[in-house]
């Protein structure tokens, strides 16, 4: 899987997370990236088939536990990374519960944990396509 094949969505209601978290991904090689300050706002843009969708949890329009339950019902094989400022255990709990992939607190490090999530998913994704291709 070369970086131009993934489509990375952010999904964060302050935009300077949105910025940085952004201009890291860019850096790294990924071009397709989007960005948008409100949840409903990506969903309705799911159509586009992101790969990868780093979700705050919580937003002004929408919460990020109730924007997961719509792209997992929409499409389940989207992995959706959550992205938090609180450390509560229950929204971690449920997030799990309702397909997250990863779920993070929102820290300095949270550029390099999304490196390291994007560098696993990439890595999942080869091996499922060299155990389809054979």
């Amino acid at each position: 899987m070369r970086n131009e094949d993934l489509k990375i969505f952010l999904v964060d209601d302050d935009i300077f997370s949105l910025n940085l978290y952004s201009q890291h991904i860019i850096n790294l090689g990924y071009r397709d990236v989007y960005l948008f300050e409100k949840g409903r706002d990506s969903l309705e843009s799911l159509e586009e088939n992101p790969t990868i969708i780093f979700l705050d949890h919580n937003m002004d329009d929408i919460l990020g536990l109730d924007v997961l339950k719509e792209i997992k019902r929409v499409n389940p094989g989207i992995y959706v990374v959550m992205i938090s400022a609180q450390e509560n255990v229950q929204v971690a709990v449920d997030a799990v519960k309702y397909g997250v992939f990863e779920y993070i607190i929102k820290t300095e490090d949270v550029p390099a944990k999304m490196e390291e999530i994007i560098n696993r998913i990439v890595a999942i994704q080869r091996e499922f396509n060299r155990s389809h291709s054979n």
